[in-house]
């Protein structure tokens, strides 16, 4: 029989990094920068600090596997700086976290990933992560190398120094890894970088990305947003196991102060309740620590079976639409943006908000007969793999965009050149992977989503009505130009029509054309102005002046009656098509 031997936590995710993210060269590097980006908006944001972050990813060689670069990866922050001491637990060792299982609406939960990424550059280019880092209390700066000990789950700190950093406070993580970029796409750095920016308006970041130029992003929110605080679990979300697990944490202590303290809503009227279902007085004055399994299941059965109210809400952080609707200008031109914030609800137990932003964009050549570009998020994190087994995707597609507008395959994203941005936030977020690039769905969350892209949805249908009765018109007019006049002359060379007859088939057309057009105009010029009052809200949660907010085109001459303008236009109509024809004809004579 062969020895039973004992790995740590360390060694089980070098073997198997392509649970967290690094399943390939370019997944590497997109997770190496996530990563390092999620500590320091965390870190800014439970300091009160506004983040500004530098960027800067280089090629600085061949990478020591096949068909990879060797990439250099750097993300510093102004953030409180991390305490020398800690650095070997922080970058070196997994599991290692200050915000594991608090319930709060932070990025980084395990303290799995930073790790993960020291010992993806380790193992790949056998030095783990230069981290500089200096306090406020701090005169100099103190710089190391953070290695993992992969046997012991432990940090091990090298080269360590001080130096002088005209910073005041803040930590830059640096890491030579082997992989491959990718700019563009889902799985692009660039996508990932925008998205960033999108979902945090008061983040100011410089990033260079290989021999590109400096892009700079200026903050549109002065606000810090306040992180909640820490929530307790909802007793309905535990399992058996979960349960007897939790209460080994609480020591011995009664199962009703377990029950008060390791959870949230179990008040005084929740205990009573659990008296009359028959959990005895004596069960719930018994030790957690010397509760026997069968007494655990009877407590974890009632409870179960006992209704407790839903969990709160006011452990969920918000973007809320103001502050989105600025940040979406950041990306460029907008053409139109339709933003939606829900307001917290229970799903599954767990408090979840979702935001929705439907953009499209002057600046961005997204095709007309593709799929829209759909960024996902989860504590405002983007999520850039795995999409068709999303709880977003999933939502989405469960809509009837064809109602709103917009062409849909069956069970398919819809089409057309329009940014989908959809928001979730959770403090007890559930994910497929440790990786965290999927939401797990469930029918609760799929149904919060739709409802929230079905409120964007008939936003975006304003717009494309208006744009539909602009086509329409433009379509008639077309057809009246082409063929109007023709009909006219035709009529008068088979009948020789005298030229009065002919002067008054003509005014004739005028009406006809005049009632047609006036009828065209008038429902664009309807559409318009719901549009412009659209335009002109969203434009006040900019901040910009709504005067500068996209208008529809004009489509009427403000000095001139309704009726001048439709028999003025008919007769311009027909003297365009006369002079096209004399034109024809004197081509047709001098050949």
């Amino acid at each position: 029989m062969s020895k039973i031997t004992k790995s740590s936590t360390a060694e089980y995710f070098s073997k198997n990094l392509q649970q967290v993210g690094f399943s390939s060269p370019l997944k590497a590097v997109l997770t190496t920068l996530k990563e390092a980006v999620d500590n320091s908006l965390d870190a800014c944001e439970h300091s009160e600090i506004l983040p500004e972050l530098t960027v800067v990813i280089k090629r600085v060689g061949t990478g020591s596997s096949k068909n990879t670069d060797l990439i250099h990866v750097s993300v510093e922050d102004n953030g409180p700086g991390i305490d020398p001491d800690d650095l070997a637990k922080v970058f070196g060792e997994y599991l290692a976290s200050s915000k594991f299982g608090k319930g709060q609406c932070s990025r980084g939960q395990q303290g799995i990933g930073i790790s993960a990424a020291t010992t993806w550059a380790q193992l790949t280019n056998a030095k783990g992560a230069f981290v500089t880092t200096k306090k406020e209390n701090m005169r100099k700066a103190v710089t190391a190398q953070v290695d993992v000990d992969i046997k012991t789950n432990t940090g091990v700190v090298r080269n360590k120094d001080t130096i002088d950093w005209d910073k005041k406070s803040g930590v830059k993580c640096e890491f030579t890894l082997d992989g491959r970029i990718q700019l563009n796409g889902d799985g692009g750095l660039i996508t990932y970088l925008e998205g960033t920016v999108l979902v945090n308006p008061h983040l100011t970041m410089h990033y260079k990305l290989l021999d590109n130029e400096w892009v700079h992003v200026d903050r549109v929110s002065n606000v810090v947003p306040e992180v909640p605080e820490a929530t307790l679990p909802h007793p309905h979300t535990f399992k058996l196991g979960e349960f007897i697990t939790h209460s080994h944490l609480f020591g011995k202590i009664s199962l009703e102060k377990f029950l008060r303290t390791g959870f949230s809503r179990i008040s005084d009227d929740a205990v009573k309740n659990l008296k009359a279902k028959g959990l005895s007085k004596g069960l719930l004055d018994k030790s957690v620590s010397t509760l026997k399994e069968d007494e655990f299941k009877k407590a974890f059965t009632v409870l179960q079976e006992t209704e407790l109210m839903a969990p709160s809400t006011r452990s969920v952080l918000n973007i809320g639409e103001d502050a989105l609707s600025k940040s979406i200008s950041r990306l460029g031109e907008v053409d139109f943006f339709s933003v939606v914030t829900r307001k917290p609800v229970i799903c599954d137990f767990k408090p979840v908000a979702v935001e929705v932003a439907l953009a499209r964009f002057k600046n961005r050549n997204l095709e007309a007969d593709a799929p829209v570009q759909l960024l996902r998020f989860a504590n405002r994190v983007p999520l850039q793999f795995d999409k068709s087994g999303c709880a977003i995707t999933w939502a989405i597609e469960s809509v009837n965009w064809k109602t709103y507008g917009l062409a849909q395959p069956k069970e398919s994203l819809p089409i057309g050149p329009f940014i989908f941005a959809v928001s979730v936030v959770s403090p007890f977020i559930k994910f497929k992977n440790a990786s965290k690039e999927t939401v797990d769905a469930s029918e609760e969350l799929v149904e919060e989503i739709r409802r929230a892209l079905i409120q964007a949805g008939q936003k975006l249908s304003k717009h494309i009505r208006k744009e539909t009765k602009e086509a329409d018109l433009e379509r008639k007019l077309a057809h009246i130009e082409q063929f109007g006049p023709i009909l006219v002359e035709s009529l008068v060379h088979i009948t020789h029509a005298s030229p009065a007859r002919q002067k008054r088939a003509e005014e004739g057309l005028m009406k006809l054309l005049g009632r047609d057009s006036k009828d065209a105009h008038e429902e664009l010029a309807e559409a318009a102005s719901k549009l412009n009052d659209l335009h002109a809200r969203e434009a006040r949660k900019r901040g910009t002046d709504p005067d500068a907010a996209p208008a529809a085109p004009a489509v009427a001459e403000p000095e001139l009656e309704k009726g001048e303008q439709a028999e003025l236009f008919a007769g311009e109509v027909v003297a365009r098509a006369k002079k096209a024809k004399k034109s024809g004809s004197k081509k047709s004579a001098s050949k």
